[in-house]
């Protein structure tokens, strides 16, 4: 993806979106193969231009306001796929926020974490970071996890995994002050931890104009608009896909997550291999604790609001998986240095969490 530094918007950056939209016109209820792989083309290059149209805003506001901008956007997306298939779908819904919340972890804190550790490990022998951000964000991150997905399990109002009506409000309302607070530190109280230690390339390079910025912000919304139409467009075929493999229903979140987060997860390879590992962290821990943050309160009052049944307790095996990554994330932070074993480690949890998603 080309630098969101330059003076000009790149025409791939303004015709995507444009795309998209042509091809939702031509979207029916049951689509041909063609205009089927057309929508999916579309969906995946919006995706991709919605998160350059943050990155450009992103490096006009500088960090960390940036990191947290690309974070919003990318759980903006989420939400609103997650939203539009509970208000589609019936029952059978019931745990796809769940599962998305634990793709996304997993994905976060193994998947990408592993492999920019690694990548920049290989190029650069030795990273660091801020110990303090990292340890800030990865404390609310134990804490919000805990809360969403392991005490619905365990509380004794309702049966598990569900929480009943109340305690799902109180879940929402402490995910928001969670994550609100974790805002406040990283933008205002103790926004040096997570500057890049040293400065680095960014300091140097020119930000974008007003002009860009503006027309940047307009067209991330309608990259926004155009992702979540194609993706309730698509998501109909995508479920008789999974189901006539024979993959577990839990598959849909992981492709969700996967989805929302392969350009965030780009950028930040692209920092690490930069030497950047701080903005990595931003970009990784950020997106993670807004998709739980934010995903969760939406989900519920969609859930409330409907009466729809709502599953957030994981299984056995999930809570073991959630509970080793999140020891070794603790492990990995625990100097504020890494190399390429702690990437390797990672990257092993990561591919343990889809093995045993498809073979459970």
């Amino acid at each position: 993806m080309p630098s969101a530094n330059s003076t000009r918007t790149p025409w791939w950056a303004w015709t995507w979106p444009v795309l998209a939209l042509v091809v939702l016109g031509a979207h029916t209820t049951s689509p041909s193969v063609p205009i089927a792989a057309a929508e999916a083309f579309a969906l995946l290059a919006t995706v991709f231009a919605a998160v350059y149209h943050a990155e450009v805003i992103a490096h006009r506001v500088g960090e960390p306001f940036g990191s947290l901008i690309l974070a919003l956007a990318v759980t903006i997306i989420e939400v609103a796929l997650i939203v539009s298939m509970m208000i589609t779908g019936g029952t059978e819904t019931a745990g796809l926020a769940r599962d998305t919340v634990f793709a996304a972890v997993m994905i976060v804190c193994n998947g990408i974490f592993g492999l920019c550790l690694l990548a920049g490990g290989v190029r650069h022998r030795e990273q660091s970071f801020h110990f303090q951000g990292a340890q800030a964000a990865l404390s609310v991150l134990i804490a919000l996890t805990t809360l969403t997905l392991i005490f619905p399990n365990v509380t004794s109002t309702v049966a598990g995994p569900t929480f009943s009506s109340s305690q799902l409000v109180f879940a929402a309302i402490v995910s928001l002050i969670l994550y609100g607070s974790f805002l406040f530190v990283q933008t205002v109280r103790h926004r040096d931890y997570f500057l890049p230690a040293g400065g680095g390339e960014e300091a140097h390079a020119l930000p974008p104009t007003n002009r860009i910025a503006f027309v940047s912000a307009g067209l991330l919304l309608v990259s926004l608009v155009a992702v979540v139409a194609l993706a309730k467009a698509l998501t109909p075929m995508l479920e008789r896909g999974i189901a006539a493999v024979g993959a577990p229903r839990s598959v849909v979140g992981i492709v969700i997550a996967g989805l929302v987060l392969l350009p965030e997860g780009l950028a930040a390879y692209r920092a690490a291999t930069a030497n950047r590992l701080q903005t990595s962290m931003n970009l990784a821990l950020g997106s993670v604790l807004a998709t739980i943050g934010l995903t969760i309160p939406a989900v519920a009052s969609v859930a409330m609001l409907l009466g729809r049944p709502l599953t957030l307790g994981l299984d056995a095996k999930e809570e073991l998986l959630l509970a080793v990554t999140l020891i070794v994330c603790l492990l990995t932070i625990g100097t504020g240095r890494t190399t390429v074993l702690q990437g390797i480690v990672h990257l092993v949890l990561f591919a343990v969490f889809l093995f045993f998603a498809a073979v459970p």
